[in-house]
């Protein structure tokens, strides 16, 4: 009895899954993306179908739950209770493509389809495969009956235009227009393409007509009436494009499309006082939009290019619409860019200048105006910009680091500080890692300047977690270790790294010669500082000269040590021992000031 029961629950289980399948299995597989199920089913017995619809039902489950291979292994096994399933023909095609089986894969989709033909989506699916393959004429036989199959779906239509276009098959892609136009109505798009295509054919009439009957279509579209007027213009047909201007202009004097043809139109008949006249009446008519006049430019800056001309018509054009003191920065954001695309660097800085002014918070024009300014090392105008920008932009880190920078450059240490501090407070998660790096280092040298040495090794230390290639801190950090006499091989350590990393840079050979000198290795810092004296990269400051002299004197090259003490004091340094180093011609540490590099 209990085997009965039992017998019966797995029936009923059968039936609930083929039920599932039939009664909502197209909406979950449209909802998942997939197709809808067709399972011919008239070669089947009962029991078989029953069979088939259970196996395929587990194929799309394991599918689902990305078990691939099982769910390919239930797809044999549908098609070997009925070879000619249509829907485990598709998923098995799938597979296939996936597997870069591409002959299998359209032999399955093939047999899907001839199985299947009303089945959109799988002939849709061969189509698309046929296309990609270059199987052209396949592509086309398919698709032309698929257009008479499906009347309803536009997708046919669109792959025989791009078939016919590319055989400059003209006349069928007329008639693919025009059974598009039949189903979506009349439009700008498909009336333009059929005119061009017409103009292919050299029916210069039936062009004509195409956009004439645009313009019947809509009448109240004088946007239409432009276009023809364009075309008209584009073949020579002036006075037929001059009396469609002057229509639109008579029932919408403020048109800009119209104002700009009929700008276009004096300057093609060689009226240039008519025609400066009619820009002017567009792009200086406070009642024209910013966003059209900015069109206008640009069709313009494009049209002058184009046509070969130099750009003094432009800058002209330009400057007329600057005097009017526009108050929507973005032409002469677009005006500042010409003059850069041009070269004319120097001519762009008070129209980006006027840009800010607009609007402050723009911020490419600021930053074109810091990289002139950083290019000029003017950090008087470097600390403006970005005092300005931390406030218009307080997420822009850039200028909050070259704010620093240039307060450093001013000896504003503790506004540098500040402004590093503020910076940091900005970060998160997508900020670049060298970037906080950076910030940490400025804030090390500060606190350095300010002989809080515990607090500016805390912050290098920082620095080097956040990016521990970071060059400035690694040798900064070791130079002032050295000055120090301190933790000397963790210097030497991190001083080996930026001469690894850049072995020409006088500042970083001098830095580990130093090092080594303290560390009492004289021959081998000899070999670097003298590496560094040859260097042509970094200027050699008086500082580095005078180590010059020190390790030349610790190798027994008095002579030398006093040649290049006095070269140092020739260079201004303020060595307090110094001068005492040339009088006794012997080197004296100086045991009270770290010196800055």
């Amino acid at each position: 009895m209990k085997s009965e029961r039992m017998k019966i629950k797995i029936l009923l289980l059968l039936c609930m899954a083929v039920w599932l399948l039939s009664a909502c299995g197209t909406t979950r597989r449209q909802m998942r993306g997939q197709l809808p199920v067709t399972v011919p089913s008239a070669s089947l017995t009962p029991e078989q179908q029953r069979k088939y619809d259970y196996f395929y039902l587990e194929a799309v489950r394991l599918k689902v739950q990305k078990d691939y291979d099982a769910a390919f292994n239930m797809l044999q096994h549908c098609l070997s209770i009925h070879p000619n399933a249509s829907s485990a023909l598709y998923e098995m095609a799938q597979y296939y493509m996936f597997l870069k089986k591409i002959p299998q894969g359209q032999a399955a989709l093939e047999k899907a389809v001839e199985n299947d033909p009303d089945n959109f989506w799988y002939s849709q699916g061969l189509a698309n495969l046929y296309m990609q393959q270059n199987e052209k004429e396949k592509a086309t036989a398919l698709l032309e009956g698929m257009v008479t199959r499906f009347s309803s779906k536009l997708d046919p239509l669109y792959n025989l235009l791009e078939i016919y276009n590319r055989q400059e098959a003209y006349d069928k892609v007329i008639g693919i227009l025009n059974k598009l136009e039949e189903r979506m109505g009349k439009s700008e798009q498909l009336s333009m393409e059929k005119f061009r295509i017409y103009l292919q054919k050299k029916d210069d009439k039936s062009a004509f007509r195409e956009i004439e009957s645009l313009v019947a279509e809509y009448p109240m579209d004088t946007r239409y009436q432009i276009v023809l007027g364009d075309v008209y213009m584009q073949s020579g047909k002036k006075e037929e494009a001059y009396r469609l201007y002057q229509k639109v202009l008579k029932e919408e004097p403020e048109n800009a499309l119209a104002m700009y043809s009929m700008a276009s139109y004096y300057e093609a008949t060689g009226q240039k006082e008519l025609y400066e006249r009619q820009l002017d009446t567009l792009l200086l008519n406070k009642k024209v939009a910013p966003d059209t006049k900015l069109n206008v430019m640009r069709q313009f800056i494009v049209q002058n290019e184009q046509d070969g001309k130099d750009s003094t018509r432009v800058i002209t054009l330009f400057n007329r619409i600057m005097e009017q003191d526009p108050d929507d920065a973005q032409l002469p954001m677009l005006y500042a860019q010409y003059l850069l695309s041009k070269g004319m660097n120097k001519e762009s800085l008070p129209v980006l200048r006027q840009v800010l002014n607009i609007d402050p918070t723009n911020t490419a024009a600021r930053m074109m105006l810091l990289g002139e300014a950083v290019r000029k090392e003017d950090y008087e105008d470097i600390i403006r910009l970005c005092e300005a920008g931390v406030e218009a932009n307080p997420e822009m880190l850039e200028f909050y680091f070259y704010l620093a920078i240039a307060y450093n450059q001013a000896e504003r240490t503790d506004d540098a500080l500040a402004v590093c501090q503020k910076a940091l407070e900005h970060v998160n998660g997508d900020s670049k890692k060298e970037v906080v790096s950076d910030f940490y280092a400025i804030i090390g040298d500060a606190y350095h300047t300010k002989r809080m040495n515990k607090e500016a090794y805390a912050a290098y230390d920082s620095a080097l977690v956040y990016n521990p290639s970071n060059i400035g801190a690694l040798n900064n950090y070791a130079y002032y270790l050295s000055v120090e006499r301190r933790d000397l091989d963790k210097a030497e350590e991190m001083s080996y790294k930026t001469v690894k990393a850049e072995p020409n840079n006088s500042t970083y050979l001098d830095t580990y010669a130093w090092i080594l000198f303290e560390k009492g290795n004289y021959a081998e810092a000899r070999l670097y500082i003298d590496d560094a004296m040859k260097s042509e990269e970094g200027a050699k400051s008086d500082v580095v000269v005078e180590h010059c002299g020190d390790i030349y004197y610790m190798t027994g090259d008095v002579d030398g040590a006093l040649k290049y003490w006095k070269q140092a004091l020739e260079m201004g340094s303020k060595s307090k021992t110094l001068k005492q180093k040339i009088a006794k011609k012997k080197y004296i540490a100086d045991e009270t000031e770290t010196t800055e590099k």
